[in-house]
């Protein structure tokens, strides 16, 4: 584990600041600013949708720049639209809000590269702990994301520009950060060795088993963790509890990461995996129990560990469906794949959440986790019956 693994994680931390703060503050101000009540997601939305439709310009950036430069792309962009979000918050204006987070969504869809980039920065028998430490660093975005959003929400007298401009400063530390991380040079491009077409990498079991999983697992954390702030402030409980239940929630979702990867590496990742799918069961029999501050807690605490076992779960799945060269094309397909289904859930999200109620968006997300439990057992069939004929 060296200095550049570590210098990347805390870049993970600052990136989920960004992230954990948008998710508690874009809802309200959306809410306040919307022209009908069901809108107030779409800031959310506009974050996810934007980092979709970026997905392929981020794969271009990374081959033609390299991990360094094109991951100082994105948080270029991620400062001109914090600052957007903060003019947008003074001039009341809906629009330029939603336009503002489409364009941060390519810092999103940069960001969440990180992840990949671990396992570059460590020996190849290392990778599924490098993997796992660059997430655990999320939770800096833990503590300071919802305290930093409550700190800075009236240091105007329009509410939540002052997070936007602290946003703003964030970026500009993970600028400084990451330009002393030191990334492994590509691998040199050998005309004709270009790998294999998309097509037939996203035909493989293993790869249409993570890109299922990380997606179906990440749309249902961002379907009630988008509308947790919405549904509490209809239960006429304070933003600090808000604050304090997204704070536990991302913690929940990254402190894991210091032991996630022993645990894959010693009961494999679809065991891990199995475990983050009974952790999201758990945490909508506890949203469903009830509505007082203490259920909003642990539900978010248990929707938050399920997220990291399932999302590691599968990025660390993936790394084994493509190779080198074909890294950029596959990593991409995989970021497409779950931000596409957070755009579906995160308009979902403030649909059901303003006019069908926190109840029914629970049943709801029913139907994803039953999806991906389909796809885990389909991957450990093929797999246990691919081991009973080699015994043959």
């Amino acid at each position: 584990m060296n200095r550049n693994l570590w210098l990347l994680a805390v870049c993970q931390g600052l990136f989920l600041t960004n992230n954990v703060t948008f998710i508690a503050i874009n809802g309200l101000v959306g809410l306040a600013l919307a022209p009908r009540g069901w809108m107030a997601t779409l800031p959310v939305m506009g974050y996810v949708v934007g980092a979709a439709l970026a997905t392929n310009l981020v794969a271009r950036s990374q081959r033609r720049f390299g991990r360094r430069r094109s991951f100082q792309i994105g948080l270029v962009v991620a400062l001109c639209s914090a600052l957007l979000c903060a003019q947008a918050a003074v001039w009341q204006n809906f629009w330029l809000l939603c336009a503002s987070t489409l364009v941060a969504g390519y810092y999103s869809a940069n960001a969440t590269l990180y992840r990949f980039a671990a396992a570059e920065l460590s020996a190849p028998e290392w990778r599924e702990k490098a993997v796992s430490l660059v997430m655990a660093g999320g939770l800096l975005g833990a503590v300071v994301g919802p305290n930093l959003a409550a700190a800075t929400r009236n240091w105007f007298p329009v509410p939540f520009a002052g997070a936007y401009l602290a946003l703003a400063a964030v970026a500009l530390l993970a600028m400084l950060l990451m330009h002393f991380i030191e990334f492994p040079p590509p691998a040199p491009r050998v005309a004709g060795m270009n790998g294999r077409p998309l097509s037939e990498i996203a035909r493989q079991p293993i790869f249409i088993v993570a890109a299922a999983s990380g997606a179906l697992g990440y749309g249902v954390m961002n379907l009630l963790m988008a509308a947790t702030p919405i549904a509490m402030q209809v239960c006429s409980l304070p933003f600090e509890s808000v604050a304090l239940v997204l704070e536990w929630h991302v913690i929940g979702m990254f402190a894991p990461g210091f032991f996630t990867g022993h645990l894959i590496r010693r009961f494999g990742a679809l065991t891990i995996m199995g475990v983050g799918l009974l952790l999201n069961l758990g945490c909508i029999a506890v949203a469903l129990s009830g509505v007082d501050l203490h259920q909003f807690l642990i539900a978010l605490f248990m929707l938050g560990v399920g997220w990291n076992f399932l999302f590691t779960g599968s990025t660390t799945l993936s790394l084994s469906a493509y190779s080198a060269e074909e890294r950029d094309r596959a990593q991409g397909a995989l970021n497409f794949c779950v931000f596409a289904t957070l755009a579906v859930s995160s308009l979902a999200s403030g649909v059901l959440v303003t006019t069908k109620g926190w109840r029914l968006l629970n049943f709801g997300s029913l139907v994803p986790v039953g999806l991906t439990g389909m796809a885990l057992l389909w991957l450990a069939y093929r797999r246990r019956r691919a081991a009973s004929a080699a015994a043959i």
